[in-house]
């Protein structure tokens, strides 16, 4: 059984953000230095519109009142990436402060008290969240979480940013596995295909089945090997899975996973080759234990 992590940031449908709006000292658009010139928005309600409206990608610093190394990188390094000047017009940029709030129920409330920031742990750090996709179970929802807190196994390093802001359409858990399989040293294969509406799903309902009976494994591929086959246009289907330890946060998850993938050698081939097709998720059982599916779809 492979020792793994995989944890989703709600077990059911993560809050959405647009519930309040911020109350921020300071209203409007700052530009930032260097050669990426960002244009920074820091009321919140009016970035939120201002994203709703254009159908786009929202990217949050939630940027603390004392500066961490992660912190430091992030300003002096990431924000200066050519690879990131590449995306910005995908999104609206946002800068708060960690004390920032939202009214909730005519109550302020600390935005980073909110649930749909809590793989922040209260802390800096970077969040995304969906304007752009209308209609999609993740649209108004946090999609991507960057934390600048170290964690147990994830570490916030100046080039995850250009990674997060140009990975996949998807949830906070689709999106995570990927970010994870992308930023291991050994620069796997398997995300650089095409993304696969069908092995996503096909993904997400695996992982479901292993969580609500918290049994890891390919239960009835049998079955849905055919069937995933029809659906890929008789490409090759192959499938991997994995299982966590309890209580984990979900950024420390998904490189968890990625990294005992990378400690079996069947595993870690189907995650480094170049795939076709691919989907991934990962699922939380009721005994706090995160169950994930890769599934690729491949010429033989």
């Amino acid at each position: 059984m492979l020792r793994t992590v995989l944890l989703l940031l709600f077990c059911q449908s993560i809050m959405s953000v647009s519930e309040g709006y911020a109350r921020q000292n300071g209203q409007g658009a700052t530009k930032g230095t260097g050669p990426t010139r960002i244009e920074w928005q820091t009321d919140y309600g009016e970035a939120l519109h201002t994203a709703e409206a254009q159908h786009k990608m929202m990217c949050v610093w939630f940027c603390g009142a004392s500066s961490n190394t992660f912190q430091r990188q992030f300003e002096t390094i990431s924000l200066r990436d050519p690879k990131v000047a590449k995306l910005l017009d995908r999104y609206v940029m946002v800068k708060l402060s960690t004390a920032a709030t939202i009214i909730v129920n005519g109550k302020p409330l600390r935005l980073l008290d909110h649930g749909a920031f809590r793989e922040l742990k209260r802390g800096p750090g970077v969040v995304l969240i969906d304007y752009a996709h209308r209609g999609t179970e993740y649209y108004r929802h946090v999609v991507t979480t960057l934390p600048f807190t170290a964690g147990k196994y994830y570490r916030f390093h100046p080039s995850h940013l250009a990674v997060a802001l140009n990975l996949p359409a998807g949830t906070l858990t689709q999106r995570t596995l990927v970010f994870a399989v992308r930023i291991h040293p050994e620069r796997p294969a398997s995300t650089h295909g095409q993304i696969d509406p069908n092995l996503v799903q096909a993904a997400n309902s695996h992982s479901h089945y292993q969580s609500r009976i918290l049994v890891q494994g390919h239960h009835h591929w049998n079955s849905r090997f055919p069937r995933l086959r029809r659906l890929l246009f008789g490409l090759h289907p192959q499938e991997i899975v994995a299982e966590s330890w309890p209580n984990e946060g979900v950024v420390d998850a998904a490189v968890d996973v990625v990294d005992s993938w990378h400690h079996s050698s069947g595993h870690w081939q189907a995650v480094y080759s170049k795939q076709n097709r691919f989907g991934y998720d990962m699922k939380k059982g009721r005994n706090g234990i995160w169950y994930a599916t890769g599934l690729f779809g491949n010429h033989q």
